[in-house]
């Protein structure tokens, strides 16, 4: 499935409104330049299997490098235009990209990034000049907008973290078929039955190189509806909008779901969002308070899933299912849900209803692969059951079959939606002259959900000071995007290790429970 279609006959139908600016690209237009794009990368041996990375904000051109890569064959990564340059670098390295997009506001980033990606042959720039770029604008102007005879589909590779906080690409396999069959994408069965179709209006208010943000829109595409492109997430002019657009669909994290109740309840009142039909959300676990608060207001229209950017598997409940189940993520196997959930002790025994343990699910075959990480690849792997994986998140299975998560692995943080990892945090700070050791954890906040702190055990003859503590978070801002770096040091005597240095996850959940009855504000 591919927009093209639509092109052919709803031609002037708006494919994205960009809110910001209100500029309009139609399906006409978004299949002229994707396919204009597609031209210029072959021009400059850009096939089937190679790599191209973007980084961006949220533009609406970048549907049409998303589709212009689909289109071609092409593995297409999008890059965190938060990330420190450092970081950005080494995901544009490690996917091998060819070609790397940015657009105009990151000139600096895409500075900072040149010496550090030595594999990139072409530099191209979008929305404004960037020395040393091209400029896509006008070089892509001049190629024809007749399809290529043989169009392969491409795939999204995008990136999380590994347990050694080096982020890691999900690869998926290439199968050849051409971008106008469908390829049976199992999100695609998740949002028809969400309601997905040629009249939606799909609100997007999170970044864009997010995973969830950038499927849901471009397969809104793939099924002839609109796209709402924010700029960035502004909860009253997420009403506004809904209301301007007569949004249908949205897509949300708790994060926003928090900020949206905190309006006044004479703006909550003032927008009419009669329109909006589902309002779905993941990425965090969300307080069962808040989310019965959100139906309250919004309806019996809330739906949650869960998933993950590896695309292993995932479920589904309605908002009817979640008041009988609150705190539950869906049904294992039922409706619009992918694979079938299994809960495993460590050695991969199936544990029974009501156990906590690992979740993996089950599908008639798993292709998940890390890019250049055959370990991470095999230990996501089931041990007995090769069709099952997992990303080691942790739950149960109730005696209805509803999954509910109790953890993640290696402590990971979500903060707003967006995974963090402790260990990359921690190996920088380890590197300061005064950190004895070290342990940064996610600590239960109000607004984000969880904000990241650090524990800090200071070295031999160092005392503990404000000063101390400001000179630690500014080591770290150094190193690393501000949203990783820790909101707070806590000072401590001794951190909880075995004799073999392992960290002794029960006490340092202790640690936790103390920082975060000393206060939920950040």
């Amino acid at each position: 499935m591919y927009p093209g279609r639509y092109a052919a006959t709803h031609p002037d139908r708006p494919a994205v409104h960009e809110a910001a600016t209100g500029r309009v690209i139609t399906y006409r237009e978004l299949e002229d330049n994707s396919v204009r794009f597609a031209h210029w990368l072959r021009a400059h041996d850009v096939g089937a299997g190679d790599h191209i990375a973007v980084i961006t904000v949220n533009d609406a051109t970048v549907y049409e490098l998303y589709w212009g890569a689909i289109r071609s064959g092409v593995y297409i990564t999008f890059v965190n235009s938060h990330l420190a340059a450092a970081e950005a670098a080494y995901v544009v390295d490690d996917c091998d990209a060819k070609i790397l997009v940015v657009s105009a506001p990151l000139a600096s980033l895409a500075a900072e990034v040149v010496d550090s990606t030595p594999k990139v042959q072409h530099r191209i720039a979008f929305g404004g000049s960037i020395p040393g770029h091209l400029d896509y604008e006008s070089e892509v102007a001049g190629l024809p907008a007749v399809p290529p005879t043989d169009q392969p589909r491409g795939s999204d590779m995008l990136y999380s973290s590994g347990t050694t906080g080096r982020p890691k690409g999900i690869k998926p396999r290439l199968s050849g078929v051409q971008i106008d069959e469908d390829p049976g994408i199992p999100l695609i069965g998740m949002m028809r039955h969400l309601g997905f179709g040629d009249d939606t209006v799909y609100l997007s208010p999170a970044p864009i190189y997010h995973s969830a943000p950038l499927r849901y829109s471009v397969l809104t595409q793939a099924l002839g509806g609109t796209v709402v492109l924010m700029e960035r997430f502004d909860a009253e002019q997420a009403l506004e909008l809904i209301e301007r657009y007569r949004v249908t669909h949205s897509q949300w994290v708790p994060t926003h779901f928090v900020r949206l109740l905190r309006l006044p309840e004479e703006v909550r009142n003032k927008y009419d969002l009669s329109s909006l039909r589902c309002a779905v959300h993941s990425a965090a676990p969300c307080p069962v308070e808040v989310k019965q608060r959100l139906i309250e207001w919004w309806g019996d229209i809330v739906y949650e899933y869960y998933s993950a950017t590896e695309a292993i598997g995932s479920t589904l409940i309605t908002p009817q299912e979640w008041l009988r189940k609150p705190g539950s993520v869906g049904r294992t196997g039922g409706p619009g849900s992918s694979g079938i959930a299994h809960i495993c002790d460590g050695d991969g025994t199936e544990l029974a209803a009501g156990r906590a343990g690992t979740v993996y699910f089950e599908k008639p075959v798993q292709n998940l692969e890390y890019h250049k990480d055959p370990v991470k690849t095999e230990s996501a792997r089931h041990p007995f059951e090769k069709n099952w994986a997992t990303n080691g998140d942790l739950g149960y299975l109730d005696a209805d079959g509803y999954l509910f998560l109790t953890g993640r692995d290696k402590f990971t943080i979500i903060s707003g939606g967006v995974n963090i990892y402790p260990q990359e945090i921690e190996n920088i700070l380890a590197l300061h002259p005064v950190v004895g050791d070290v342990a940064v954890v996610g600590v239960p906040d109000a607004d984000r959900g969880e904000r990241v702190e650090a524990f800090v055990r200071p070295a031999d003859g160092v005392d503990p000071s404000d000063e101390l503590e400001r000179e630690i978070i500014d080591f770290c801002h150094e190193r690393l995007s501000k949203f990783k770096c820790p909101r707070k040091v806590r000072f401590v005597d001794a951190l909880p290790r075995t004799a073999t240095g392992k960290m002794v996850k029960g006490a340092l959940q202790d640690l936790i429970a103390d920082a975060a009855g000393a206060g939920t504000s950040g």
